[in-house]
């Protein structure tokens, strides 16, 4: 009655995976390992795992896509435009017309577009330090290339500007105004108005007093710059008398000084990111606030969208307008606010969707906390945009989020690869326990066992498989539902087939044993864990690989641990074993073969779920 009870308690033991917690913990510290050795950093080890569930990836626009280093190429002025030469921050080219260079009477106005646009400015230039070889940006990008620009333009250094015409008031640049408003003191004692901003806030009869003729030009020419991909800035300003208003109330009859055509590329490794989200069945779209032809024209050299098949671009007007309309069949977003993007991320995720969403400001916070998955950028980001994340990027390379989802997919595998094996293998000590009776085998095994095959198989065999590499086909597969069932698709069928094989071949060693005059309870025990051994290597994604030398180092361990069990004296008299010779050593062997070989069988059938 003792000895019942005894197996009993150990089957009890066997059916439960117990190491499955140090498991996960094992596959997610080593995926957050991993990820941040790709310049990734988790900031909480269950992110891991919702990475491999992300079905939708919302982006920003500029140091995103784009390489986020701005040089201004294009200028307009009611009075004619202008090439811009020169590359990267540094101040060195010319302005020119048709290959020609500008004569200095079109040069004047000209001049005073860039010189209000340096002195709206709050960025810098550094020269190149010692070592280096390029200029570089202090605060906003599109600021230091408006300097760049002036300076090229032969403009006052920005030191003597902010020297003679001091500011002494502004209104800055905000997701709702859209623009940017500073007032100077001249060396005459008036004030100049100076304001830079998105066209479509600028080009207003509120804010210019010039024609509705000119207003239409200018619109039209905003356009047809924006639709070739440029960033698109229009600048007014004015002199007055001394003005003792807030500088937002100086916003109107101001003066229209042109446009500025601001050039940042698309990324190299942008389009074949994009392509390896849609791969892997990940939507992405682009969240920007730019003007609508921009945000189109860059989805469209990324291949976001398909040129001519790209749907229609949803501006954050038209979402404040009907705030009702279903953005889930929208690809790009333009002139949104911070708000409207924390309204798309609902959007998503209320639909079923798994959220990864990328920010680098403040105002991108509320959005980062919303998404399933918060992607901040770590060089460029603020510190209320990385705390905000569950993920950091230290690159702020896109293709770092699909490293780390890639990861994140491998850890669910493995997971779901370890309870498929210690399932299986659990099931199987149960099903020979109670199936060997009936085969005339009345103790197949003993409690000792048990809990031996036990200890060897989910021990650091069981854990081992938490560190296997990604399968071949992780990024070639849609995301798994975010609602479905760690057993589902498929693994209940492999665990029960897989089951079944060990139980089949286990006891089939244990009943050619006995009238072999095996000692067959000891060949039961050592086919039944060999077999288990091999539903392991049988169950790897990547059967010959040098990426977790670990699994078949611990399987080699286990197989030797197994084999002491039946001639280390002190081991024999603890678990009641009996040397099997080479008969017996045989029938394990062809066991642990048979149960590899079902386990790739497996493998091939349901491909998908590992």
């Amino acid at each position: 009655m003792s000895t019942m009870g005894v197996t009993s308690i150990s089957l009890a033991v066997a059916a439960v995976p117990e190491s499955l917690p140090a498991v996960v913990t094992l596959a997610l510290a080593l995926g957050a390992r991993r990820m941040a050795a790709r310049h990734a950093l988790i900031r909480s080890l269950p992110a891991v795992e919702t990475l491999g569930s992300v079905s939708i990836l919302a982006t920003d626009k500029t140091g995103t896509l784009t390489e986020g280093r701005m040089v201004v190429q294009q200028l307009w002025s009611p009075s004619g435009a202008a090439d811009v030469s020169g590359t990267g921050y540094e101040p060195t080219g010319h302005l020119t017309s048709a290959g020609n260079l500008i004569s200095p009477e079109r040069l004047r106005p000209l001049r005073e577009l860039l010189t209000t646009a340096a002195l709206c400015n709050d960025a810098s230039l550094r020269p190149p330090r010692q070592g280096a070889d390029e200029w570089r940006a202090v605060g906003d990008p599109m600021e230091a290339a408006l300097l760049a620009a002036a300076a090229k333009a032969g403009c006052p250094d920005q030191a003597v500007l902010r020297q003679t015409c001091p500011r002494f008031a502004e209104a800055p640049f905000d997701s709702l105004r859209k623009r940017m408003t500073t007032l100077h003191h001249l060396p005459d004692g008036n004030v100049l108005v100076c304001l830079k901003g998105a066209p479509e806030t600028v080009l207003t009869s509120t804010v210019l007093t010039e024609p509705a003729e000119l207003l239409d030009r200018a619109r039209r020419q905003a356009t047809l710059l924006a639709a070739r991909g440029f960033r698109v800035l229009a600048v007014a300003g004015t002199e007055l008398l001394v003005w003792d208003l807030p500088a937002d109330e100086a916003e109107h009859g101001l003066k229209l000084l042109g446009l500025v055509a601001i050039s940042d590329p698309p990324k190299a490794a942008a389009a074949a990111t994009l392509a390896a989200c849609r791969e892997a069945g990940i939507t992405p779209i682009l969240i920007t606030g730019d003007h609508p032809a921009t945000a189109h024209a860059i989805a469209v050299r990324t291949g976001l969208v398909e040129d001519g098949h790209a749907g229609r671009v949803v501006t954050g007007p038209e979402l404040a307008a009907g705030p009702d309309t279903d953005v889930t069949g929208i690809r790009v977003f333009a002139r949104t606010d911070p708000q409207q993007k924390l309204d798309i991320v609902h959007a998503w995720r209320a639909r079923g969707a798994v959220t990864a969403m990328t920010g680098d400001g403040v105002n991108d916070g509320p959005a980062l906390r919303q998404a399933d998955i918060g992607v901040a950028m770590g060089a460029r980001g603020t510190e209320v945009a990385r705390q905000a994340a569950d993920l950091v990027l230290t690159d702020d390379e896109l293709s770092t989020v699909v490293t780390a989802v890639e990861e994140g997919r491998r850890v669910y595998d493995n997971i779901r690869r370890f309870l498929v094996y210690a399932m299986a293998g659990g099931t199987a000590e149960v099903l020979v326990m109670l199936a060997g009776p009936l085969l005339g085998l009345p103790l197949p095994l003993r409690a000792g066992q048990i809990l031996w095959i036990n200890l060897l198989t989910h021990g650091l065999t069981g854990v081992a498989m938490g560190a296997e590499p990604v399968s071949p086909r992780t990024m070639h597969r849609p995301p798994r539902p975010p609602g479905q069932h760690i057993l589902a698709a498929g693994v209940w069928q492999r665990l029960l087939v897989l089951a079944a094989a060990v139980t089949a071949v286990s006891l089939t060693a244990g009943v050619v044993a006995r009238p072999m005059d095996l000692p067959w309870q000891s060949v039961l025990f050592l086919a039944l864990l060999a077999a288990q051994l091999g539903v392991a290597l049988g169950l790897r994604a990547r059967l010959f690989t040098t990426q977790n030398l670990f699994l078949p180092a611990s399987v080699a361990a286990s197989a030797l641990l197994a084999t002491a069990a039946l001639y280390v004296p002190a081991l024999r008299s603890l678990l009641d074993t009996e040397p099997v010779g080479w008969s017996g050593t045989g029938l394990a062997l062809a066991a642990a073969l048979a149960a590899f070989v079902t386990a790739r069988l497996m493998r091939g059938a349901f491909h998908r779920t590992a």
